[in-house]
C-alpha cells in the first residue's frame, strides 16, 4: 500500500542541449546560476538602503563566486574523498564530474569575505549579518540542484512522501548488478531546500525590522546555529557520501556543523553582551523624549 504511494522521481538531469554545439545543460547548472542571480540581487537592495555603492557589491560579488566554487570544491575532496585526490591531484580541477561539499563552500564564503572587507575596509561582522539574509536563499536553490541531479539522497523509507530517485548512479548500479529494486528515500534534499527558504524569510525580516536591536555579529551567530542544527540532523536520514563515514558514530556533514553550531552561540553571547549595553540607552532616549 506505501509503496504505491512513493513519488517516482524520473526528471531528467539535463534541462536543455545548446543547438550546433550539442552542450547539454543540466538544472544543477542553472540551480547555482540562479543562487548567484538571487543573492546579487537582494544584496543590491541590501547596499543600496545602507549607502553601499553598486562598485562594492560587484566586487563583492566576484569574491563569493570564486570563494563558493573552491571552497566547495576542496571542501569535497579534502573532507569526503582526500586520499583519491591525493593520487590525482588534477582531478580536482574535474568539477564537472561533480563534487561540491557544502560546509566547504561555507568555509570559502567566510574566507572570500574576510578578504572583501580587507580589501575594501568594510567591517566584517556588518558583512556578515547582511550576507546571511541572501545566503539561505542559494542555499535553498543548491539543494533544488541536488534534487534535480539525483544525488545526495537520503536513507530508505516507506514514507508517503518518500521519492524512488530513478537515475541516482548507485541504486542504478545495484538495480544492474544485484538486481536490487529502487527503494524510496527520505527526500533530504527537499527538507534542507525548505528549511533554509524558511531561514531566508525569517532573515529577511529581522534585517527589515530589527537590526538595529541587535549587537554586531548576532543574525551571522543566529544563522550558523540555525543552519547547522538543522543540518546535523538532516544528516540522520542522509546516506553517507563516502564508505569511511559507515565507520564512524556521527558523519562527516555532523562533524563538520557542530564547528559551525559553536562559532554561532559565541557570536550569539556576544552580540546579546554588546546589545544589553546599547538596548538601555535606546530606552532611556524614547522615555525621555516622552516625557520632554
Amino acid at each position: 500500500m506505501l509503496i504505491s504511494l512513493l513519488i517516482n522521481w524520473n526528471v531528467s538531469k539535463e534541462a536543455f542541449t545548446i543547438p550546433i554545439i550539442d552542450w547539454p545543460v543540466r538544472w544543477y547548472g542553472i540551480c547555482w546560476a540562479l543562487a548567484f542571480l538571487g543573492a546579487h540581487y537582494f544584496l543590491s537592495k541590501i547596499f543600496k538602503a545602507e549607502n553601499r555603492t553598486d562598485k562594492q557589491l560587484d566586487s563583492l560579488t566576484i569574491y563569493m563566486i570564486i570563494g563558493t566554487v573552491l571552497g566547495a570544491r576542496i571542501g569535497h575532496c579534502f573532507f569526503y574523498d582526500f586520499d583519491y585526490y591525493m593520487k590525482f591531484p588534477l582531478d580536482i580541477l574535474k568539477i564537472h564530474e561533480g563534487g561540491l561539499a557544502s560546509h566547504g563552500g561555507a568555509i570559502g564564503i567566510l574566507i572570500a569575505m574576510i578578504a572583501y572587507c580587507m580589501k575594501q575596509k568594510e567591517s566584517w561582522l556588518w558583512l556578515f549579518d547582511r550576507m546571511v539574509v541572501v545566503v539561505p536563499l542559494s542555499a535553498a536553490l543548491i539543494r533544488i540542484g541536488n534534487l534535480m541531479n539525483h544525488e545526495i539522497v537520503g536513507k530508505p523509507s516507506d514514507l508517503p512522501w518518500a521519492f524512488r530517485f530513478m537515475k541516482n548512479d548507485e541504486d542504478l548500479e545495484n538495480l544492474q548488478v544485484y538486481n536490487t529494486p529502487i527503494p524510496g528515500r527520505h527526500p533530504a534534499q527537499l527538507y534542507e531546500a525548505v528549511f533554509c527558504i524558511l531561514l531566508f524569510v525569517l532573515f529577511l525580516w529581522l534585517w527589515k525590522n530589527k537590526r538595529q536591536q541587535f549587537g554586531k555579529g548576532f543574525m551571522f551567530g543566529l544563522f550558523c546555529m540555525l543552519l547547522f542544527i538543522e543540518r546535523f540532523f538532516d544528516e540522520f536520514v542522509k546516506e553517507n557520501q563516502s564508505e569511511f563515514e559507515n565507520n564512524l558514530s556521527l558523519n562527516m556533514g555532523q562533524l563538520l556543523s557542530i564547528p559551525f553550531i559553536i562559532v554561532g552561540l559565541i557570536f550569539v553571547i556576544r552580540s546579546y553582551k554588546i546589545g544589553r549595553h546599547e538596548i538601555p540607552n535606546l530606552a532611556t532616549n524614547s522615555e525621555s523624549n516622552k516625557n520632554s
